[in-house]
């Protein structure tokens, strides 16, 4: 299925939703992905040494932690639309810390707290999406917002070769503040989603909100079930605790967002030129690997935001997982191969650009997506967070120990140890992720009830506001 199922008013306005929302995934995108071009600058300036460096790199992720954690929580309470706008405010205020910081230490204080921004909207642009879009069209429109991250990542990498000629690491990071100042301009000027309007007893606006965007005429359930969703309410801490089932369910979305990690796609996308210096490739040279890497994940994520809603989530995550284990596998071995060989170099560059073709493609894109579709109604906020710091420490996991596995067990032992994650996680999806395709969020939530033993779901079992 697709947009033409909408009438005309209403694809132009879930698609300018989506586009919007989407931007909090270009500036996620763009701040991971600066400052391995703006460390080549900052590290002589500032004399920092290795340790240093990776300090101020991993801040991202330990703020991002803490803001995917408190995130879900926080739009719980103010609202998706809110919490967006907190986010891109912090986005511009970082991006002008990160940009005027004089110390390590300053700019790591920068960084973490930029990192915040990335944790929450992480999690909440998806949220957003999902809830605001009919599910004729969420897989491609709440995929709209991977696509952007990694258009960030290359935007970032571009901008590192464009001023990489002055030096200039303070406007690197600084740019940040364009999008960012666009996000916010533009989330102000958007409704909230109407599952948040409902859970807050403002039927009325949530029906108005679901019809503008096409869901009242194609999803009369949904906004039956939303209109449905008030009275008493139970907190959602105490619904994961009452519950195992709901339980359960959050802990298929966690298991899903680590997937994501633990395939390796942050291992070659952090040091892709590292890896390519070690066997022999010039520095100047291993520095356009990152482009490289960056355009194939735009055209990748392209593809499969295009086929999402065809082939189905389920279906297409086993297909990218199944060509990660198979190009991880090939790299193991070329990579062996590799030193001091240039042929053997540039095979095992393309083996990378084939594992990040699958991995953007169809694990990242239908990972992020079904993060924001298996979290069931009632526990949405806690769960989100929960999901998100899970996705997040396994990114700093694998930032952090990547190169010292390297030194421990060689590039080849290191991508075979991804090869068999691929293998685990590939068996986990097999048994335990439903197909999300063509489904409302009360149906997803229903089934994950069904697999897991639980009672059905009741208007006063959903979260109280704030």
């Amino acid at each position: 299925m697709n947009t033409q199922t909408l009438n005309q008013t209403e694809r132009r306005y879930v698609n300018k939703i989506a586009f919007i929302a989407a931007l909090g995934g270009l500036l996620f995108g763009y701040d991971t992905g600066v400052i391995s071009g703006a460390l080549l600058y900052i590290t002589p300036e500032f004399g920092m040494d290795s340790t240093q460096a990776g300090f101020v790199t991993s801040m991202l992720l330990v703020g991002a932690a803490f803001g995917a954690v408190t995130g879900g929580r926080i739009a719980d309470a103010l609202g998706r639309r809110s919490t967006l706008i907190i986010g891109a405010i912090i986005f511009i205020v970082g991006a002008f810390w990160c940009a005027v910081a004089g110390t390590p230490g300053n700019l790591a204080a920068a960084r973490t707290f930029l990192g915040v921004a990335v944790g929450a909207v992480s999690i909440v642009a998806p949220m957003y999406i999902a809830e605001m879009v009919p599910s004729v069209v969420r897989g491609r429109l709440v995929s709209l917002n991977t696509l952007m991250i990694v258009v960030g990542q290359l935007v970032a990498y571009l901008v590192n070769s464009a001023l990489a000629h002055t030096g200039n690491w303070h406007l690197m990071l600084g740019m940040a503040a364009i999008p960012g100042i666009i996000f916010g301009l533009g989330m102000i000027f958007l409704p909230d989603t109407p599952a948040w309007y409902a859970k807050r007893g403002n039927t009325q606006r949530a029906q108005e909100v679901a019809a503008l965007t096409g869901m009242s005429r194609h999803h009369r359930e949904e906004t039956a079930a939303l209109a449905a969703e008030t009275g008493p309410r139970k907190s959602e801490w105490a619904q994961l605790r009452s519950q195992r089932w709901l339980a359960l369910a959050v802990v298929v979305a966690v298991c899903v967002g680590v997937i994501q990690q633990i395939s390796g796609v942050n291992a070659v996308v952090y040091f892709a030129p590292t890896m390519m210096n070690k066997v022999g490739i010039s520095t100047e040279n291993s520095v356009y690997t990152a482009i490289v890497i960056g355009v194939v994940s735009v055209i990748a994520c392209w593809v499969g935001l295009r086929i999402v809603d065809r082939v189905g989530r389920k279906r297409l995550l086993t297909i990218g997982l199944i060509g990660n284990i198979s190009s991880l596998g090939l790299l193991a071995i070329v990579f062996h191969l590799a030193h001091g060989s240039t042929a053997m170099a540039m095979l095992a560059l393309g083996l990378m650009a084939l594992f990040i073709a699958f991995q953007q493609s169809a694990v990242s894109l239908t990972t992020w997506l079904l993060m924001s579709e298996l979290v069931p109604l009632p526990v949405r906020g806690v769960g989100m967070g929960i999901a998100g710091l899970a996705l997040w420490v396994a990114n700093w996991a694998v930032a952090q120990f990547f190169l010292p596995l390297v030194d421990a067990i060689t590039g080849s032992g290191a991508f075979a140890v991804f090869a068999v994650l691929g293998v685990l996680s590939l068996v986990f999806v097999r048994i335990f992720v439903p197909e999300t395709t063509g489904r409302s969020l009360e149906e997803v939530g229903e089934e994950m009830r069904r697999r897991f033993g639980g009672e059905k779901i009741r208007p006063d079992a959903l979260p109280q506001g704030a």
